[in-house]
């Protein structure tokens, strides 16, 4: 296996790693949709782009094979003030490998991502279960640790991530006067 290159790594670059996770290898495939657009590392989307619950794709050949997935905002409410850090958008266990997360048990419902103050980077982290087991819904979303929620669970390194930039829509939000 050759070595990763970390200076050019996108998840150290978008500082995924280090805010988030420790570094890691990653080993599956792992592929997200937003309306039919696959998702590139790095890319901006609008809200009004990821509204809906993405299609999120796990490469490979043995359904045995079972995968966590989390999704959070390391920048809430603010990425100069991340007070929320982490905020959870997602998170869906038991998904088989070969499927996509809809195949899996949905503990914590999507919460499409509205930023209101800067860039915010939306993370998206898989990991491989070694056994299928009973995963609990955080009582919050604010201040999820997803470092701690791998430690609980035994979860180990990921085994892939990919993140995407988001701000708020020009036009949306803010203050209205009204005459």
């Amino acid at each position: 296996m050759s070595t990763i290159n970390m200076s050019r790594d996108p998840l150290v670059v978008g500082h995924i790693v280090g805010d988030i996770v420790d570094p890691f290898m990653t080993t599956a495939s792992l592929r997200i949709f937003f309306n039919n657009k696959e998702l590139t590392n790095g890319s901006e989307l609008k809200p009004s782009q990821v509204f809906n619950v993405p299609r999120v794709y796990i490469g490979g050949r043995d359904m045995r094979n079972l995968y966590t997935l989390v999704m959070v905002d390391p920048d809430a409410p603010s990425p100069s003030n991340p007070t929320k850090r982490e905020n959870l958008h997602w998170l869906v266990t038991d998904i088989p490998e070969t499927t996509d997360a809809s195949f899996g048990n949905e503990i914590v419902p999507y919460e499409s991502p509205r930023p209101t103050a800067g860039i915010h980077r939306f993370v998206f982290i898989l990991f491989r279960q070694s056994v299928r087991q009973t995963t609990y819904a955080p009582g919050w979303r604010a201040n999820f640790c997803t470092r701690d929620f791998a430690a609980i669970y035994n979860l180990g390194s990921p085994v892939a991530g990919m993140y995407f930039n988001c701000q708020r829509e020009n036009g949306c939000g803010g203050r209205r006067y009204i005459r």
